[in-house]
């Protein structure tokens, strides 16, 4: 399994496989064919259908060239793509073609070149599945954060801790930007009005909802709005754990210490789900984004406030398993509607499972390992006008009222 490095990527938004994905692919096709006289760059499957919603087109041309790049969007969907978020590079002098390349860009800003091998080199952890896991902490009695410093090395708390400040960042910048998001949606942004709305007399527990809500709506609307913000595992769902993080180390005064280490864990359950799911909302439908975001966050929680292993696989399960089948239908292709809302309603459930586990996890008859494949084979079967697509569910009713 790679390292949790692979999660984690600072970048602007609003999506990772879209627009973080694509730059990538284009600066190294840049770089392979820096003198060719012109580009051409086609895309096809989810990046056809909402690239210019997620601004793939407006990515290339900011690396190639916007006077010598041609964008393509190709809707042929009789082809059998290798991935739904699949783009050819061309590369030209004159009219010869000197160059090409297929790059798939499969998630969380990972990209694959087609036809490549994959270096064994990039691996990390020997275990492939949590049962793994958690049989190889228990013999070697450690915790799972004592388990990701064993495989990434000491050097991982200073990545943690950068990753850690950058999400921080966004937070507070969302909390104090205002406005409309671009788009044509008029969407305005309601992270700082959510934050003042403190009323006299406020119940504790609402007060929670609204703050927690409140710091991933920052986030959020920082994402839509192309700001800077931490892949955790997708720029679509990368309020979700900074939002729980933040709110918990402010309530009980935790140590960014001891936030790293949740980060760690958190990296652990999103890097299981890349190994053995996907975490593309083109591939898997929105459940693959925010379920696997939902359950980083219910882990991290554990880790904040010392439960166990077994506590920990539940939280993460819980929270996964009540988000199978969420479909991707962003309006317009636009990471806004339903996306922004999802990451707030997704961290309070991350809540949830977490107290969940404390009362019932010696009863669970499902492991974090079943449900992730339960999440995969769900996904493959999802109609894919539901699969970031924008061509079903709210995107479609919507585009209906609005015509």
């Amino acid at each position: 399994m790679k390292s949790i490095r692979d999660v984690y990527k600072i970048g602007k938004g609003p999506s990772s496989s879209h627009t973080i994905g694509p730059e990538r692919a284009a600066k190294l096709f840049l770089q392979r064919y820096p003198d060719a006289e012109r580009y051409r760059v086609t895309l096809y499957g989810s990046l056809c259908k909402t690239g210019r919603g997620h601004g793939t087109d407006r990515v290339l041309l900011e690396v190639l060239g916007k006077e010598r790049t041609e964008i393509v969007f190709c809707d042929y969907s009789a082809e059998q793509l290798p991935h739904p978020n699949t783009m050819d590079f061309f590369a030209y002098q004159g009219e010869e073609q000197i160059g090409f390349l297929r790059v798939l860009s499969i998630g969380g800003g990972d990209i694959v070149v087609d036809g490549e091998p994959q270096s064994e080199a990039e691996e990390t952890y020997p275990e492939n599945s949590f049962a793994e896991i958690q049989q190889f902490c228990a013999w070697r009695y450690i915790s799972l954060s004592e388990y990701v410093e064993l495989n990434e090395g000491p050097e991982i708390w200073d990545f943690l801790a950068e990753i850690w400040r950058a999400m921080k960042r966004s937070v507070a910048v969302g909390l104090h930007t205002e406005g409309v998001l671009p788009g044509g949606l008029n969407v305005m942004r309601k992270a700082r009005h959510l934050f003042m709305q403190e009323k006299e007399h406020e119940l504790p527990q609402v007060r929670e909802l609204r703050i927690v809500c409140a710091y991933a709506f920052a986030v959020s609307e920082e994402n839509a709005g192309n700001g800077t913000i931490v892949t955790a595992p997708t720029c679509g769902s990368a309020g979700v754990l900074p939002a729980v993080l933040l709110y918990m180390q402010e309530r009980h005064d935790i140590p960014d210490e001891k936030v790293l280490q949740a980060l760690a864990v958190a990296g652990l359950f999103g890097s299981l789900v890349k190994r053995n799911a996907s975490i593309s909302g083109a591939e898997c439908g929105c459940q693959a984004e925010i379920g696997t975001a939902c359950s980083m966050a219910a882990a991290a929680l554990c880790t904040l406030m010392d439960k166990s292993i077994a506590e920990t696989e539940y939280a993460a399960e819980v929270a996964m398993e009540h988000q199978l089948g969420l479909t991707c239908d962003p309006i317009c292709g636009l990471v806004q509607i339903p996306c922004i809302e999802r990451n707030a309603v997704a961290a309070k459930r991350a809540m949830d499972a977490f107290n969940l586990s404390s009362f019932l996890c010696g009863s669970r008859n499902i492991s974090f390992d079943m449900v992730v494949r339960t999440m995969k084979e769900t996904g493959q079967h999802i109609n894919a006008s539901y699969r970031e697509t924008s061509e079903g569910g709210l995107a479609k009713l919507y585009n209906r009222r609005m015509t």
